[in-house]
């Protein structure tokens, strides 16, 4: 499964695992939040949240290198 970066009030990201397969249209994403913690996500299909970088990729020197370049994962790194 992906992994995708939801917002949060607190951490303003956080990185949560895809546990279900998600269906165009659907409503919910099934995530599991690093800490264990698995949530339905409520999504609007036109603004999906974004996809996390794979862990080798974490504290690239050089942010064009990344596969997936938005907020999220400019923070990250």
């Amino acid at each position: 499964y992906n992994r995708v970066w939801i917002p949060d009030n607190d951490e303003v990201w956080q990185s949560a695992e895809i546990t279900k397969n998600y269906k165009a249209g659907d409503r919910l994403l099934h995530v599991q939040l690093e800490d264990g913690t698995e949530l339905n996500y409520h999504v609007d299909p036109a603004a999906l949240p974004p996809l996390r970088n794979p862990d080798i990729l974490v504290g690239e020197n050089d942010l064009t290198a990344l596969s997936y370049l938005h907020e999220p994962a400019v923070l990250h790194n």
